[in-house]
C-alpha cells in the first residue's frame, strides 16, 4: 500500500503546532506496518540548512495558473525509511516561517496543483492520498474535477484529516478561476462554495473519499452547531465518511526515562526522580524551590481557544493559596501581558516565558505536578497526552480528545488519570483546581494517580492500525 501525506508542515522540517507532530510521528508508524508512506510539504527557507544540504533535485517544471506560470523544483529526502518531497518556488515559499502571509490562499493553490503534477511528473502514483488541514484541500477537488480524465490518476482514493475545524481557507470566489483555472461551476454546484466566498475545507470535506477528525469526540461534536464552524450540515451529510481517530504522541521522544533534556530521568519504578525535576524547574525560573509545593503549568498557545479566559479569571484567586504556576507560550497579546504581570505580581509563586521553547518545555513536562487544558474546545489536544507520559496530571475540560483521553480519578476505584469538568465555567474550573490540590496533600494518593497516568497508552500503534483500517477500505 502506497500512501502520500500532503501537509502544510511536517517535524522535523518545520512545525507551528501539533499538525507537524503527527505529519512528521504518523507515518513512521505506518511504516512499521509495512505501508510504504511518502510525505510532501512546501520547502521553506526556515529547513535546516544541514537537511538542505542532503536533499537532491529530482525533477522540474512550470505550474499553470490561470494566466501566469510558475516554476516548481521538486527535492527529495530520505530518512528512516520515510521518503520526503519537498515543493520549491523561492517567491511563494522562501520567506520566514509557513503561514501568516496576505498571500498563503495563492501560495497552497500552487502548492496542492504542484503535488498533483508531481505525482506524474516523477511517476510516484499512490493508492492513496491523504490530505491534512485547510492548506490541502483543494488537492481533493482537482483530482475529482481536473485530473478525473487523466488515467494515471484513475485509482487513486483521497482521505483528509481536519486538525481544526475553525481554520478553512476561505477566499474569494474569483480566485477559483485565477489560482486554480476552474470555471465557476464549482462554485454553483456547492462544491467549495461558502458565503459568497470559495472555502478550501469544503471542498475537501465535499469530495474526499474518506474525512477524519483527530479524536472520537470531536468527530461528533463538530456534527453540532456549537463547534461545526457553519460546516456541520456538510458534516452531518457526510457522516457516513466521517470518523475519528485519536492522534498519538512519539515515545521515542516523550520519554522521561529516556529524555535528554530534563534534570533527572525517572519512571513510575523512580518517582522520586520527578521531585528532583520539579526543584531544577523551580531554581531555573526564580521559585520557590520547595518540593511539597503543588505545581501547576500550562504549554500552549495562549488563544481564546484554550480556555484562558475562564482559567484567567479561576487564577486570581487559585494564586492566593499554596500553589505555583508555570506558563511557556505565545499568542494573544492580553494574555501574554496578564501572565507576565502575574509573574511580576508573585515572584516566588508564578513564572512566565512567552516564548517557544522545547527544551523548557520538556522541564516542565517532567517538573509540574499538574497540567491545565480548560480548552473551550480542543480537536485532539497533545499536551495531556505528553503530561499523562510524564506523570504530570491534567485538569482538562472535557471536550474534544481531553474527554477521550482523561478520566476523573475515582478515589474508591483508584481509576482514573487526572481531573476533568464539562461546564465552560470560572467556576467549575476552580472547584475542579481545588479538588486537584486536595488530592495532592494526600502522597500515596497522588502516587496512585501519578502511575494511572503514566500507565495511560496514548502511542501512535494503536491510531496507526485505525488509519491502515480506514485505507483497506479504499484499495
Amino acid at each position: 500500500m502506497k500512501v502520500l501525506f500532503v501537509a502544510g508542515e511536517c517535524d522535523p522540517f518545520i512545525k507551528t503546532g501539533g499538525l507537524g507532530d503527527v505529519v512528521g510521528a504518523l507515518p513512521q508508524y505506518l511504516r512499521k506496518h509495512e505501508v510504504e508512506v511518502s510525505v510532501v510539504i512546501p520547502k521553506y527557507e526556515d529547513i535546516n540548512e544541514e537537511i538542505v544540504s542532503k536533499m537532491k533535485l529530482i525533477k522540474e517544471f512550470n505550474v499553470p495558473m490561470s494566466w501566469r506560470s510558475q516554476y516548481c523544483g521538486v527535492l527529495q529526502y530520505k530518512k528512516g525509511g520515510i521518503t520526503y518531497y519537498f515543493i520549491d518556488n523561492e517567491f511563494y515559499f522562501k520567506r520566514k516561517g509557513a503561514y501568516g502571509y496576505g498571500d498563503d490562499g495563492e501560495r497552497f493553490a500552487f502548492f496542492d496543483r504542484a503535488v498533483m503534477m508531481m505525482m506524474k511528473e516523477i511517476e510516484f502514483k499512490p493508492d492513496i492520498i491523504h490530505c491534512h488541514d485547510w492548506q490541502t484541500g483543494m488537492i481533493p477537488v482537482l483530482l475529482k474535477y481536473d485530473y478525473c480524465s487523466d488515467e494515471f490518476y484513475k485509482g487513486i482514493s483521497t482521505v483528509y484529516t481536519i486538525h481544526n475545524l475553525k481554520f478553512q481557507g476561505v477566499f474569494p470566489k474569483d480566485k477559483l478561476g485565477d489560482w486554480f483555472n476552474l470555471s465557476e461551476e464549482l462554485y454553483d454546484n456547492d462544491t467549495v462554495s461558502f458565503y459568497d466566498c470559495m472555502n478550501f475545507m469544503k471542498g475537501a470535506i465535499k469530495t474526499s473519499d474518506k474525512v477524519t477528525t483527530v479524536s472520537k469526540t470531536y468527530s461528533e461534536e463538530i456534527k453540532n452547531d456549537f463547534y461545526g464552524e457553519q460546516l456541520q450540515g456538510l458534516l452531518r451529510e457526510r457522516e457516513q465518511d466521517l470518523s475519528g481517530i485519536e492522534n498519538g504522541i512519539d515515545y521515542k521522544i516523550y520519554d522521561p526515562s529516556k529524555d535528554t533534556y530534563i534534570e533527572k530521568k525517572y519512571s513510575k519504578f523512580r518517582l522520586n526522580n520527578k521531585k528532583i525535576n520539579k526543584i531544577a524547574l523551580q531554581r531555573e525560573l526564580g521559585l520557590e524551590e520547595n518540593e511539597d509545593i503543588p505545581m501547576m503549568a500550562m504549554v500552549s498557545r495562549l488563544t481564546s481557544q484554550k480556555g484562558l479566559d475562564i482559567l484567567t479569571d479561576a487564577l486570581n484567586d487559585i494564586i492566593e493559596g499554596e500553589v505555583q504556576l508555570v506558563v511557556l507560550g505565545t499568542g494573544e497579546a492580553d494574555y501574554e501581558q496578564y501572565f507576565l504581570n502575574l509573574a511580576n505580581n508573585h515572584p516566588n509563586k508564578a513564572a512566565a516565558v512567552i516564548a517557544f521553547d522545547n527544551t523548557l518545555a520538556h522541564k516542565i513536562y517532567a517538573g509540574a505536578d499538574m497540567f491545565l487544558m480548560p480548552s473551550l474546545f480542543e480537536p485532539c489536544g497533545l499536551g495531556q497526552l505528553i503530561a499523562l507520559r510524564y506523570g504530570t496530571i491534567p485538569i482538562v475540560r472535557e471536550t474534544g480528545g481531553l474527554k477521550d483521553t482523561v478520566r476523573f480519578y475515582e478515589t474508591t476505584t483508584q481509576e482514573g488519570n487526572g481531573f476533568t469538568f464539562y461546564d465552560y465555567t470560572t467556576y467549575e474550573l476552580k472547584k475542579t483546581m481545588r479538588i486537584a490540590l486536595d488530592y495532592y496533600k494526600d502522597k500515596e494518593l497522588w502516587t496512585q494517580l501519578i502511575i494511572n497516568a503514566m500507565d495511560s497508552e496514548n502511542s501512535w500503534d494503536k491510531s496507526a492500525m485505525e488509519y491502515i483500517n480506514l485505507y483497506n477500505e479504499l484499495i
